[in-house]
């Protein structure tokens, strides 16, 4: 009996598959795409604009091609049928033009042809996105797609469609999602183009440039997800969002709001689910009662304001919160975290970057049994000690970022040794005094991204004993590591992607078997102890490598192997090492995108290789302090894309090339033996902000053009041979800082337009003035959380390491030569025209410089007096002008330069008292003052001043206006007379030769006087009679 009922359902099993069997065969022959649906697809393929170096079969749809193998468009990428009809009713046909979206003046023409549409009667969703659409086709806009009636979504973002294009978006009545994200359409909210849109439940607005109010808003009865970050709206755009009695997520981010938080418009919206008003301008306490209000609010992200105050506990009433990001705000105080203990939804919160105090302790959390994502980085907390060692926390945590915590006793809090599902952790900045974490690691096999850097890690580098195989990124620089470095370092993490293991006390060689980590992007081993030469393995099986620093440590040997395989090399930093040799082309058969190269402090020679010049790549090129010989090559102007060029301190002779790119920024050539005048060198490059040539034999005059480089902050040509005036149009350089014209044969005046220059330090360039920022490494965000409500939410921005070069300078200061670099070198100004031949009054414009913090004037030949406005000079830290023909009194009221620690006027015609002694100037001694005799007073040993405003007879003015004294003139003339006799006597003493020339050189001599004396007087005494 059992077995004929398992016989019975075998059987009706049997036929239930064939009949399944056979409806199938049926509807796949049934859902084959209509023929007119198909050529609609190809005329669309056809009218997409592909540029001249693109193949049309390899594009981006290589699938639509009509051949009998190949004749149901179904089947087709991008195409999505019905199943029963066999009509198309998805079409995703974004980017689908091979255009250069980082190039807007090179985006192909391509208008938006509607009608091409019409066939797809079922059509209910169209992705246009990033094509680069321009405008429409014909007359009658988008109102071909109105005739679509089951259309619902319609995706136009990333294209260049401006406000032309939305008095026909109303005709799409069957519309309920509709994005224009990121696009050039501009002015009011297009509250009357999109009126008749009733149906409409999505709105994308956001990345364009609407602003000002929100007018009729209240039409859309339907909508629940409207988005216009990144736009420029304003506070009133509030007042007219109460309206939308049906909107669950408001994202207004990157706008122009400001001012008090608006909760209390905002808490109508019984609704809302989702707001975002991250990186605005609002200020203030945070109003929370009216945000409080809002009991269905799951996601709320207010990171990037200037919020100041406490948190409020009303936040804990919030009880269906899963998401709350405060980050990068102004709140302080205690950090009072019981509010949270209500929050029993939550799963994601940041609190990073703002100004809480106090202790902390992490079962405060007790209650969150769906946490898994921590942010607190950079606050002044510090973790409390484990009052609870035995407690298991309810969470387990995916993401843990607290980078600027005080751990008490250097020790990991105990509840991380129970967290088991751990991706993210970063715990840089800690005073952790461990060693590394083994466990944490042997906890968390799903972990992805580790790290501890800048904290107080000892002892060697001891790894897990079995592999990390989702381990990506470990970055474990600036602690205390030591030993050598894991030779099974490939075997523990063989698929990570970032290795930054710099600034320890690693020592010994490099292991070749890092090169068996084929996944590695990113290795920095700098500024360690590290020894040998660099293992070919690691540049032959490391193929993918991007970035690679072995900077500050003990290598030697040639600068690369000979064999490589560093195709997508990006950076390379080989910098103060030992390496030597010549530079080899291994870099010019290896590295394709090769952008940055510094090689500098090494003991490379030879010439500069000509085949740099190839790498058209080059961004920044260091090669400083080597011995570098020959001329720079004139395959250097073929580099177009390079911004910072440092070749300094090597043996390089002959000119300067007249081609440098107009983008260059900063060129450092001093300390070489280049000669020759400046000619074109840099007349186009009008980026230039540092031009550092000191220290070489170039000659001939200062060339006008140099008034045009509209971006120069530091020029110094100190240590050459120019020569003529300082020309007047420097005075247009608005951005000059710093200028050093020293030790040249400069002459004429000093220009008095110099004041139409500030010389201010700019503590807010952004680091333009002090370093390049070449680009950005990306190292893996931190956890971040997904909205799981509308598909959006909080993505943290992903961790960079910005590529930065730091820039240096050199200017002389109070009195001693001094690096600037950083910030120093952001607010640094200053002139030195010192050692030249300059003549004339100093131009009391000069005084107008308030901001100046340096003025070297000395070793020239200025007269005249002082200029009383140097007295306005406040921020004046060094001034000398020692070694002038400067005449009358030191301006008194220079003792209000309170910020002047160095000054000198010593060796000029001052007369007169010396300043009083009071603030700054009580602290300078006699040599500030010494070599001028008529001044008196402290600190000199002359301090009576009761004939100081006669002159001795002595004193005398010389027809030129120059001063002279008698004294000192009769003085030295006797004692050069004394030396030339002495002189003489001594090289006759020696050379018997010259004494016996000498002697009958005086007997002729004596010989014709008497012959012309006694024929002269026997003349007078013949005429007289």
């Amino acid at each position: 009996m059992e077995w004929a009922l398992r016989m019975r359902t075998l059987r009706a099993w049997l036929i239930v598959m064939l009949l399944l069997h056979q409806f199938h065969h049926h509807h796949h022959e049934s859902m084959a795409c209509l023929e007119q649906e198909k050529m609609a697809l190809l005329a669309f393929k056809a009218s997409v604009p592909w540029t001249d170096h693109d193949d049309t079969s390899s594009g981006r749809l290589p699938s639509w091609v009509e051949d009998d193998d190949n004749d149901d468009c179904c089947a087709w990428e991008r195409v999505q049928c019905n199943l029963t009809t066999g009509r198309i009713i998805q079409l995703s046909l974004n980017y689908t033009s091979l255009y250069d979206d980082d190039d807007d003046a090179h985006i192909p023409t391509w208008l938006l042809n509607a009608s091409l549409f019409l066939p797809f009667q079922e059509l209910q969703h169209l992705n246009l996105s990033d094509n680069g659409f321009g405008g429409l086709a014909d007359n009658e806009g988008l109102e071909p797609l109105g005739r679509l009636k089951r259309l619902e979504v319609l995706d136009l973002s990333e294209n260049y469609f401006n406000n032309s294009i939305l008095p026909s978006l109303g005709a799409l009545k069957s519309l309920k999602n509709l994005s224009l994200r990121w696009n050039k359409l501009e002015g009011n909210f297009p509250a009357e183009e999109l009126a008749g849109l009733e149906n409409l439940q999505m709105l994308d607005l956001s990345r364009n440039g609407f602003n000002g109010s929100v007018q009729a808003i209240q039409g859309f009865k339907s909508l629940e997800i409207l988005d216009l970050n990144r736009n420029n709206f304003t506070n009133t755009i509030f007042t007219s969002l109460i309206a939308l009695k049906s909107l669950k997520s408001l994202s207004i981010s990157e706008n122009h709001l400001n001012g008090t938080f608006p909760a209390n418009e905002l808490s109508d919206l019984n609704n809302l689910q989702m707001l975002d008003l991250s990186r605005n301008d609002f200020t203030g306490t945070l109003a929370i009662q009216g945000l409080c209000k809002l009991r269905n609010l799951q996601e709320l992200d207010l990171r990037y304001n200037d919020f100041v105050g406490s948190l409020n506990h009303c936040l804990g009433n919030l009880t269906s919160l899963r998401a709350l990001d405060l980050s990068y705000n102004q709140f302080e105080g205690s950090f009072d975290t019981s509010f949270i203990a209500g929050l029993t939804s939550l799963e994601y919160l940041s609190l990073s970057h703002n100004r809480f105090q106090g202790s902390f302790s992490f079962h405060s959390f007790t209650n969150l049994s769906k946490f898994d994502s921590f942010e607190c980085e950079d606050n002044g907390l510090i973790v409390e000690a484990d009052d609870y060692p035995t407690w298991v926390p309810s969470f387990q945590l995916k993401s843990l970022a607290l980078s600027g915590f005080t751990f008490k006793n250097g020790a990991f809090p105990s509840f991380l040794y129970y967290q088991h599902e751990l991706r993210v952790v970063q715990l840089s900045s800690n005073n952790l005094r461990e060693e590394f974490p083994i466990w944490l690691l042997e906890n968390n096999t799903k972990l992805q991204s580790l790290n501890l850097m800048n904290n107080s890690f000892t002892g060697p580098l001891v790894l897990p004993p079995h592999p990390c195989v989702n381990l990506s990124v470990l970055i474990l620089s600036n602690n205390n590591f030591s030993g050598s470095i894991p030779t099974n370092i490939d075997v523990v993490f063989p698929n990570l992607e970032f290795l930054k293991l710099s600034q320890n006390c690693f020592e010994g060689k490099i292991p070749p078997s890092i090169g068996n980590m084929k996944s590695l992007q990113i290795l920095d081993l700098s500024n360690n102890n590290l020894s040998g030469q660099i293992p070919e393995h690691l540049v032959t099986g490391c193929s993918n490598l991007v970035f690679l620093k072995l900077s500050c440590n003990n290598l030697y040997g040639k600068i690369l192997p000979t064999i490589t395989n560093l195709t997508w090399l990006v950076s390379l930093y080989l910098d103060h090492n030992l390496f030597g040799g010549n530079l080899p082309d291994t870099l010019l058969h290896g590295p394709n995108y090769l952008s940055e190269l510094d090689i500098s402090h090494n003991n490379i020679s030879g010439p500069l290789p000509r085949w740099l010049g190839n790498l058209s790549s080059f961004q920044s090129l260091v090669m400083r302090n080597n011995h570098l010989e020959g001329s720079i090559p004139s395959e250097f102007c073929q580099l177009h894309r390079l911004r910072y060029l440092d070749l300094s301190e090597n043996d390089i002779q002959g000119s300067i090339p007249s081609c440098f790119s107009p983008q260059v920024e900063h060129v450092h050539l001093q300390k070489n033996r280049l000669e020759g005048p400046m000619t074109n060198a840099f007349s186009n490059s009008t980026s230039l902000v540092t031009l550092d040539i000191r220290d070489n034999h170039l000659n001939g005059v200062i060339p006008e053009w140099i008034g045009g480089l509209s971006s120069l902050n530091a020029i110094l040509l100190k240590g050459n041979q120019f020569e003529g005036q300082i020309p007047v149009q420097l005075c247009q350089l608005k951005n000059l800082s710093i200028m050093d014209f020293s030790h040249n044969f400069l002459s004429g005046s000093i220009p008095s337009c110099l004041n139409n220059i500030t010389f201010k330090g700019e503590s807010n360039s952004n680091g333009r003035n002090s370093e390049v920022k070449l680009f950005g490494i990306g190292y893996g965000a931190l956890y971040s959380y997904k909205s799981m409500l509308f598909g959006f939410g909080f993505e943290n921005d992903a961790d960079v390491e910005d590529v930065i070069v730091e820039l240096e300078v050199e200017f002389t200061t109070k009195f001693r030569y001094e690096t600037y670099k950083g910030v120093d070198l952001e607010l640094m100004s200053g002139i030195d025209l010192s050692c030249n031949k300059l003549v004339g009054n100093i131009p009391p414009e000069i005084g107008d410089l308030s901001d100046i913090h340096a003025l070297n004037l000395s070793h020239n030949y200025l007269n005249g007096q002082i200029p009383p406005s140097f007295s306005n000079l406040r921020q004046i830290e060094s001034l000398d002008l020692s070694y002038n023909n400067l005449t009358g009194m030191i301006p008194p009221h220079m003792i209000e330069l309170n910020s002047l620690s160095n000054f000198n006027v010593a060796h000029n015609n001052l007369s007169g008292r010396t300043p009083e002694r009071k603030g700054q100037f009580a602290t300078f001694g006699e040599s500030s003052y010494e070599g001028n005799p008529l001044l008196c007073g402290e600190p000199l040993k002359k301090n009576n001043c009761t004939n100081s405003s006669k002159a001795p007879p002595s004193m005398q003015t010389a027809p030129d206006g120059m001063d002279m004294d008698m004294d000192s003139f009769v003085v030295s003339f006797i004692a050069s007379y004394i030396t030339v006799l002495l002189g003489l006597v001594v090289v006759f003493y020696i050379n018997p030769y010259w004494r016996r020339v000498w002697f009958y050189l005086i007997d002729v001599c004596i010989t014709s006087t008497y012959y012309f004396v006694t024929d002269n007087i026997h003349k007078m005494l013949s005429f007289s009679y």
